[in-house]
């Protein structure tokens, strides 16, 4: 989704759990909608193999997370401190939202001072946090590690992240279904980026890139932004420019999406099929409207998933829908895509930009 600005992720294998509704953005395990399950089936109430949801020991868990300055960071946020609500057995200590390592370090240190039973921490820099995760690991606190990797697998018990490669494949996926579907013959294929630098952007563009391929298509446009609405018009506006035909374009952030759609708007270029990601509410809302042709989800649930698991380790529980006995050591969500087809099952958890 989005727009972590600071988010490394690894290409791993996806595990699908069906943990709670939180989970639903995560729970297609196809890059073709008409097979997504219709969020109803996955029930609200959680886990309903067992009675792992029932309230069990007391725990107080530690939660840091980033400062809400875009609108999927701030949906990790209040995501989590809705799970926690849910909870009868759960005391969450919240820390003030931040972008800055050295107070989110400070934040870590109170919570290993009053011995908290776990910590689920989204760090502004993985790297950076390594050292104070590790140093609660080492006092008996199991930490979460969500979105943003740590440097050492000795700072975290578990960890939560969206698929940042597999968002770029199915976007990739679905284009060349467009190309399919539309009879498309060389078809121009441009891409909106975030920043260029970071991680996350590089698996995104390697994914779409690679899922082209199958169907012998390259992006023929590209510029980056910056995950803000300021830079999606701005390399939007330079992108139309540069090509006066576009079949497809994949827009990496539903964020920075709102000043791409401007930038369409402005110089009323509706001729492609526009493909977003993160699963803004907007960008839902746009789809139904036609003016959008789907969007590919970075699930915003990664902290409230973090809280789940931070009880469940808490209280010595695995996950009832794995023969596992613990709560693995991690876990990639998935990104299925949103579109006219499925996109009113998915519309109650898109976050507003």
């Amino acid at each position: 989704m989005s727009a972590s600005l600071s988010r490394p992720t690894q290409r791993v294998a996806v595990l699908a759990l069906t943990m709670s509704a939180a989970l639903v953005a995560a729970g297609c395990t196809s890059n073709d909608p008409a097979t997504t399950p219709a969020a109803s089936t996955q029930s609200a109430a959680g886990n309903a193999a067992s009675d792992n949801d029932a309230p069990g020991k007391k725990v107080v868990i530690g939660f840091s997370g980033p400062a809400a300055d875009h609108g999927w960071l701030a949906a990790i946020n209040n995501s989590a401190l809705a799970e926690a609500k849910k909870y009868s057995d759960v005391e969450l200590k919240a820390a003030e939202g931040t972008n800055d390592a050295s107070a989110q370090i400070a934040q870590i240190e109170t919570f290993i001072n009053d011995k908290v039973d776990a910590i689920v921490l989204l760090p502004t820099d993985g790297a950076a946090l390594t050292e104070i995760a590790t140093k609660a690991m080492q006092a008996g606190i199991p930490v979460i590690n969500v979105d943003r990797e740590f440097s050492s697998p000795f700072a975290a018990r578990a960890t939560v992240l969206g698929d940042n490669y597999g968002m770029g494949v199915s976007a990739g996926t679905y284009a060349c279904k467009l190309v399919k579907d539309k009879s498309l013959t060389n078809p121009v294929i441009a891409e909106i980026a975030g920043i260029d630098a970071l991680p996350l952007t590089q698996d995104r563009s390697k994914g779409f890139a690679d899922a082209l391929k199958a169907c012998n298509q390259t992006v023929d446009n590209r510029v980056a932004a910056e995950f803000t609405v300021e830079s999606g018009e701005k390399q939007a506006s330079n992108l139309l420019q540069a090509a006066p035909k576009i079949d497809i374009l994949w827009n990496h952030d539903d964020d920075q999406g709102v000043g791409v759609m401007a930038a369409l708007d402005q110089a009323n270029r509706h001729e492609m099929a526009f493909i977003g990601g993160a699963g803004s509410a907007n960008a839902m809302r746009w789809i139904k409207e036609g003016k959008m042709e789907a969007t590919v989800i970075y699930p915003p649930t990664q902290a409230a998933d973090g809280i789940k698991l931070a009880r469940l380790v808490a209280q010595g529980k695995g996950i009832s829908d794995l023969v596992q006995v613990e709560v693995p050591r991690r876990v990639v969500l998935n990104a299925p895509v949103v579109n006219k087809a499925n996109v009113d099952q998915y519309l109650p958890l898109g976050f507003e930009s």
